[in-house]
């Protein structure tokens, strides 16, 4: 018995051991790594941890908060399974109030999304000749109106953190309960002997565009978008010799834009629909009949959220938790009441109040602030719980897919590290989870204040946690 207690102690004794070794060789290579004169004056959050049991491996400044990027979508998208449930499904419902055709929208952030169309192998425009096809069902060869009906969520399309002068790009995109195709068009400028061309997709009058592009025989090629006074009318300026494109552009008033798209579609159907779009509510004393309905899974939302960083999707998840957790009949969803709730979320799981700041669902707005050591928590909260594979399957592998499929090629990492990429200018930031020899590793690193080299950084951190474990 003496013999087999005293077995038992020394193998606990080197099995301490070799996690002190592990670990003291850990801050040895993330020490050298950070403190590189490529990254001095870089400021870092960082905290690892066991993801079994939650044991700290690793910290530097982890209880300090920084701006988390797209980090921020860690959050978002884990409240969101919290909140709403891995079956949420956000349903979009298209019917007829007499001779007005109606759309309710859900805030489903990835209706006629180029990705997920192409995931359920749905051509573009899918949407618009099936309700085409139902309203023909119904026999219905002519509508007055379309109403447009986006009040799932509030009329606050823009958040005022955002910068004002990327909100035509396609990541600071507006946010409505009836968006459609990222809320973007994609915009392809060609030079064909000196005959400059403009293409849009979808093809659509609903954007003016002013043509003001050089056409170019040599030198440097490039075009641009400019908004003008008027919403939706924009000038290309700059300078082009052969092809510029295609590049996403964001366009306004996302629920009018698909009621706009679907005007244009059921008159190359044959269906006459003249009328006037209009965005409202749908009136409570309308005898409405329901034709057709459109669902996407949450998980698709994820994602596409995690995967590929859509900011449209993370905003999406944001403003739905508010309307369906905050607000008595389901609508007007907004960014303060969803602040709110995921804050709550967060203090819940025993994070400092001075450890997070919640602005905005993607992490585009630089008012947001949170250390390594709350994201991790998230994270921690997550995989301990029975969603975990279903949020796994949400961020992007390394060497696999998403926005570190292009890193981690190496056999040794390859398929070992789950993650969420973050940049905003200054800004660059990598959180998930590792798997080592030794087990699954949860890990956060923040990064403010950068410069060139910090996203190597920030891998090598990653790559150092399977290499020592």
């Amino acid at each position: 018995m003496k013999i087999q207690i005293r077995k038992l102690l020394v193998t606990a004794v080197f099995g301490a051991c070799f996690v002190d070794i592990a670990s003291a060789g850990l801050t040895e290579k993330i020490d050298g790594i950070i403190n590189k004169s490529s990254q001095k004056g870089v400021q870092y959050s960082i905290a690892i941890v066991k993801a079994d049991s939650g044991e700290a491996v690793y910290g530097h400044d982890a209880n300090k908060a920084m701006i988390p990027a797209s980090n921020m979508k860690i959050v978002t998208s884990a409240a969101a399974l919290k909140y709403l449930g891995p079956d949420y499904k956000f349903t979009t419902e298209v019917g007829l109030c007499g001779d007005t055709l109606v759309v309710k929208g859900s805030g489903d952030p990835l209706l006629g999304d180029e990705v997920t169309d192409a995931k359920y192998k749905r051509e573009p425009g899918w949407v618009f000749k099936d309700i085409a096809a139902s309203l023909k069902q119904n026999n219905v060869t002519a509508i007055k109106d379309i109403i447009v009906d986006g009040s799932i969520f509030d009329n606050e399309r823009v958040h005022p953190d955002w910068p004002k002068e990327q909100l035509n790009q396609w990541y600071a995109c507006e946010v409505s309960g009836l968006n459609y195709n990222d809320n973007c068009i994609a915009i392809t400028v060609k030079n064909t002997n000196g005959n400059i061309t403009i293409e849009t997709k979808p093809e659509t009058s609903f954007v003016k565009i002013l043509n003001e592009i050089k056409p170019i025989q040599a030198g440097k090629s490039a075009v641009g978008p400019y908004r003008n006074q008027t919403p939706n009318s924009i000038t290309l300026k700059g300078q082009c010799q052969k092809q510029e494109g295609p590049f996403d552009y964001a366009i306004e008033k996302p629920a009018e834009f698909f009621g706009f798209l679907l005007q244009e579609n059921l008159a190359k159907a044959g269906i006459k629909a003249d009328g006037q779009i209009i965005e409202k509510p749908v009136p409570n004393d309308c005898n409405y009949k329901k034709i057709a309905e459109y669902s996407t899974p949450i998980t698709d939302c994820l994602a596409r959220c995690n995967k590929n960083s859509l900011g449209l999707a993370a905003e999406a998840l944001f403003k739905t938790i508010a309307a369906k957790k905050a607000t008595p009949d389901g609508k007007n969803g907004g960014w303060a009441k969803g602040r709110e709730l995921i804050s709550n979320y967060m203090l819940g799981l025993g994070i400092e109040r001075g450890e997070f700041y919640i602005d905005d669902g993607s992490g585009l707005s630089r008012e947001n602030k949170i250390s390594a050591n709350a994201i991790t928590k998230v994270l921690s909260d997550v995989y301990k719980g029975k969603d975990w594979e279903v949020y796994k399957n949400s961020l992007a592998t390394g060497g696999v897919d998403g926005t570190i499929g292009k890193y981690f090629k190496e056999e040794k990492y390859k398929g070992k590290i789950f993650g969420k990429t973050g940049y905003i200018a200054g800004v660059t930031t990598f959180s998930g989870v590792c798997r080592g020899r030794g087990g699954e590793y949860i890990f956060s690193i923040l990064a403010n204040k950068t410069k060139g080299g910090t996203r190597e950084a920030l891998n090598n951190i990653a790559k150092a946690i399977i290499d020592e474990n």
